[in-house]
């Protein structure tokens, strides 16, 4: 499967598969996040399975499961945690690459303007613009 690249440290793809995460390696991927609660959907591979495999092909491994439509502040703060913490590149999926996109542009309000967020993660295939008010600077006080 093709990984979607938000940033130069940074791809996001939809559920991985084991042949996915060779790929990842092979491609120079330093670290994976989850983004998917586990059980979500039949058949998903379980985060431990997931990580084992990651570390297995020596990749990091993080997981910050979110359910579609319900990020939370605490959720964006554990993935500009993971981002800050992970060496890259880094590879975060979900079941389609929407989570993880909007997690990442959730945890670079005021550090990258709207705009660009929502152009990068067109870029790569997701649509964030019902997010613009939430993407912009001032909008991080009036949600604490």
């Amino acid at each position: 499967m093709p990984f979607k690249p938000l940033t130069a440290s940074l791809s996001v793809a939809p559920q991985l598969t084991p042949e996915d995460v060779v790929q990842a390696a092979k491609d120079g991927f330093r670290a994976i996040i989850d983004n998917r609660p586990d059980g979500e959907e039949a058949g998903q591979i379980s985060a431990a399975l997931m990580e084992a495999m990651a570390q297995a092909h020596g990749m990091a491994f993080a997981h910050i499961p979110v359910v579609p439509g319900k990020i939370s502040e605490q959720e964006v703060a554990d993935m500009a945690a993971a981002l800050a913490r992970l060496d890259g590149p880094v590879l975060a999926y979900c079941r389609t690459g929407t989570r993880s996109t909007t997690l990442w542009a959730l945890s670079q309000i005021g550090l990258v303007p709207a705009d660009t967020l929502i152009a990068t993660a067109k870029s790569a295939g997701y649509d964030l613009m019902a997010l613009r008010s939430r993407l912009e600077p001032d909008q991080i006080h009036s949600r604490r």
